[in-house]
């Protein structure tokens, strides 16, 4: 017999592994993509409440200490930005969908080996360097033949 306690009625208009409030949709789908958003979204976050507080550390409200007002409004805002990203990574069913259909893929994707990466990277940062090196010989030969004909004062 079949547990009818835990079943969402049809006519809900919410499927079985949606409910209501802040609770998690699809738990355990996702995971890493879900972290990465996390952690992405984290660290612009910390930067723009930085950015308040530095913003409202000259503002005085009342008799209250402006630290304190920083302080408040930081805190504020990075509430607001933690609800906002735990709504959007955790509970929106159309954001955690693309998550986890992002996530499926990643793994279909063909990884390139480690000596593959290494060699790529070694070829790219030699072509930097060869290129660098040309631009600055160029740049030394303009600098000396404009020295040359009196456009730079040096």
């Amino acid at each position: 017999m079949a547990d009818t306690n835990n079943m969402i009625p049809a006519s809900s208009g919410m499927d079985a592994e949606q409910s209501s409030g802040f609770s998690v949709y699809k738990p355990g789908q996702g995971y890493y993509t879900r972290m990465g958003t996390i952690v992405g979204a984290s660290m612009v976050s910390i930067l723009g409440i930085l950015w308040i507080w530095e913003y409202m550390k000259g503002m005085k409200l009342g008799t209250l200490n402006p630290l304190y007002v920083a302080a408040g409004g930081a805190i504020l805002v990075g509430g607001i930005i933690t609800l906002v990203v735990y709504y959007l990574v955790f509970v929106k069913p159309k954001s955690v969908d693309f998550l986890i259909a992002t996530e499926g893929e990643m793994k279909k994707v063909n990884w390139s080996t480690r000596r593959e990466v290494i060699g790529s990277t070694s070829a790219v940062i030699v072509t930097v360097l060869v290129i660098s090196v040309f631009c600055y010989g160029i740049d030394r030969a303009f600098f000396w033949f404009f020295a040359q004909i009196k456009v730079l004062d040096v």
